[in-house]
């Protein structure tokens, strides 16, 4: 068992203010993998006091070696590629086939893109007779999630760093050991103590602390719709910048016109991906009507093929969901599908055959759901598919953004150019049109209740970012 007592803060492993600790429960076998410190609110003082002297100093460090310090992160990460694929699989569940792609190459590709923007960003320009200067934030706040841990920091402290701003960290508490990881590579590297701080605990306390710290300039959170609304009641205490990625209920179009063959396996998939532990996974499948025989048939194909599994054995399509909470969660909404009258094509509520044990879930396939229906409204976050049929295009444009959220979306049409069309009238900060690749640079963040702000590439980059204009 692994076991973490000490909070990292102004570049020293300390001793955390009181003696309460977190178990982390390793999803496959049920059994304690973990523990960690449970921080306090006088946890997060000392962090904040710490980053807040550290800021002048980092802000002034040229930006070139800023990135010089980053770029060195990167490459600390790929040298224990293999360990923090190991502990993600055990904390989070994903098949160890993925997992050192998504949840470790992806964090890598983060912090090697901020290292060389840092050097090549314009940070200044004139227009007319000013200077408009792009300076740090200041203190950062990075409060992140558990279904991709390592991912979800380093989208939020690689550009943090690289523009200049200090960073307090709180990583979830139910995958937590992967940023202890970090914190060590970030300790190796030498970075001048107190430009990044790592405090683990629960969010009411911890998380609640960094939005309401009057030190702290900006707090970037990702997370549920509740908790987000939650840290942007308190940051607005204090006028405080707030970037929130939260949750999702994406649409995929599949048009008359669409290759069901590509466009149904790849959209099953989308949906499974990580035990659908996804914000932007594509949950509503919208068909043809007259297509939707045969796009349950190749649903539920596809479905069969996601064979449910220890997440280190090779043969694992989709491994356990992160914890029991989120395991029953996604049991009731599948009995609630049911309930409301949806056809149940595969899967369902009970545990797969000879996985009693562990926070396993069928892969699941429904159809003939209408978008009043809960499933089709709310975030399930499991491997829980809602077929809807429609009847014209124009219906589908309709139900695709009849929801609260609006993160993400895929368009399947015959040609690239009506793909594109339909993805335009969609109110979602992101759409794939016939199964376009994924972009680590394109930005993404939500429409309406999907949240504020965009992270990756330069848009998530200047997140952090304040804009000084100099008359002369």
């Amino acid at each position: 068992m692994i076991i973490r007592d000490s909070l990292y803060i102004d570049g020293a492993w300390v001793s955390p203010s009181g003696s309460d600790t977190l178990d982390v429960i390793d999803s496959t076998t049920e059994e304690v993998f973990a523990t960690i410190p449970a921080g306090t609110s006088a946890d997060i003082d000392r962090a904040v006091q710490a980053a807040s002297r550290a800021f002048p100093g980092w802000a002034a460090t040229p930006a070139k070696d800023r990135g010089a310090f980053i770029q060195k992160m990167a490459e600390g990460l790929q040298a224990r590629a293999g360990e923090i694929a190991d502990v993600i699989s055990h904390e989070v569940g994903m098949p160890r086939s993925f997992t050192e792609t998504f949840q470790v190459g992806l964090p890598m590709g983060e912090f090697a893109d901020n290292a060389a923007r840092a050097a090549s960003y314009n940070w200044q320009e004139e227009i007319g007779n000013s200077l408009v200067i792009k300076e740090p934030v200041g203190v950062v706040g990075a409060i992140t999630p558990w279904n991709f841990p390592l991912y979800q920091i380093a989208l939020k402290v690689a550009p943090a760093l690289a523009a200049g701003c200090t960073v307090v960290l709180k990583p979830s508490e139910v995958a937590p050991i992967n940023a202890f990881i970090l914190a060590e590579i970030i300790h190796e590297v030498g970075l001048p103590k107190g430009v990044f701080n790592l405090v683990t605990g629960l969010g009411p306390v911890v998380g609640e602390a960094i939005a309401a710290h009057p030190l702290v300039d900006k707090v970037s959170f990702t997370g549920s719709t509740r908790a987000g609304k939650r840290v942007m009641e308190i940051c607005a205490q204090s006028i405080k910048r707030v970037s929130l990625e939260m949750g999702g209920k994406s649409a995929n179009i599949i048009l008359e016109d669409a290759d069901l063959a590509a466009a149904v396996p790849a959209g099953v998939f989308g949906c499974y991906l990580n035990s659908g532990q996804v914000c932007s996974a594509p949950t509503r499948m919208l068909v043809p009507r007259s297509k939707l025989a045969e796009v349950e048939q190749l649903a539920a194909t596809a479905a069969a093929g996601f064979a449910p599994g220890d997440p280190f054995a090779a043969t694992t399509g989709i491994g356990p969901l992160v914890s029991a909470v989120q395991r029953d969660k996604v049991r009731d909404y599948i009995k609630k599908g049911v309930q409301e009258g949806a056809t149940l094509v595969a899967g369902g509520a009970e545990a797969p055959e000879g996985l009693e044990k562990g926070f396993f879930i069928q892969p699941t396939v429904f159809s003939n759901v209408s978008n009043d229906m809960t499933i089709a409204r709310e975030e399930i976050f499991g491997p829980v598919l809602s077929i809807i049929p429609f009847d014209t295009e124009e219906e589908a444009i309709e139900i695709a953004n009849d929801t609260d959220y609006g993160l993400s979306g895929g368009v399947w049409a015959g040609t690239q150019e009506h793909a594109i069309e339909v993805a335009q009238r969609l109110r979602t900060g992101q759409v794939d049109v016939n199964g376009g690749g994924f972009n680590p640079l394109a930005p993404f963040g939500g429409y309406k209740k999907s949240g504020i702000g965009r992270e990756r590439g330069a848009f998530g980059f200047e997140e952090f970012l304040e804009v000084k204009a100099i008359q002369r």
